[in-house]
């Protein structure tokens, strides 16, 4: 890391406007710095060796090549900086891509303030944790975002194996309706919506009305940024 209390952020989105704004967000939490910003996949990977930063916030696409070959590239040279994709793509191959990739965490534009400082913590947690080289499962859980199977008490047909996955799935992709959720994870809409729900009342994730043109508003499921 940049220090032992600081980690040093490299910013990569094209718009420049977006990445001062995003900027502006990391130096406001507490113990992040940024060493750099990027508009490009090359200008990204060039800065990367040459800054070493601890963390990237990566754009899915970018002008010459995505963010995903970014990820793919940094990889591949040994560069282990930890990375959260930053975009407006929900495709999930996308972010199936990612996740394989090695990515952290996969934040969804727009987002406010309190979305990107609740997933900067986790990965905060996760690069001191592997700094100090002593893990356990709990600890561990902690660092990937999950809640520790052994510690729910699920309701009645709810089992601790499908908790885990619908809590991965809503934490890499940043929000979900119950029918995106069970598609990403192989479970029903009215299944998936019993997991979200369960999340909801423990406060581990918050839920929001998305009123369309007609019908009943729909509701969307995000990982609680105030719970780690």
């Amino acid at each position: 890391m940049s220090g032992p209390e600081i980690i040093g952020v490299l910013v990569v989105d094209d718009d420049f406007m977006v990445a001062g704004i995003h900027a502006r967000f990391v130096e406001k939490t507490v113990g992040f710095h940024v060493v750099g910003t990027a508009r490009t996949g090359d200008e990204a990977l060039q800065l990367a060796e040459e800054l070493s930063p601890d963390l990237l916030l990566l754009d899915v696409h970018l002008p010459d090549i995505s963010g995903l070959e970014v990820l793919r590239r940094l990889r591949a040279s040994g560069n282990i900086a930890g990375v959260v994709m930053v975009t407006a793509e929900r495709d999930a191959d996308v972010v199936r891509s990612a996740l394989h990739g090695g990515a952290m965490q996969y934040l969804v534009k727009p987002f406010e303030y309190a979305d990107l400082e609740g997933r900067l913590r986790r990965v905060r947690e996760a690069l001191t944790m592997l700094e100090r080289g002593d893990t356990d499962q709990a600890s561990i859980d902690r660092a990937f975002g999950a809640p520790p199977s052994a510690a729910l008490v699920l309701p009645k047909g709810l089992s601790p194996e499908s908790a885990d996955l619908v809590a991965a799935a809503l934490a890499t992709a940043g929000e979900l309706s119950a029918a995106e959720c069970g598609e990403r994870v192989g479970l029903s809409r009215v299944s998936a919506r019993r997991y979200l729900e369960y999340f909801v009342d423990r406060g581990q994730a918050v839920v929001r009305l998305n009123y369309g043109s007609a019908g009943r508003p729909e509701r969307l499921y995000r990982t609680n940024p105030g719970v780690t």
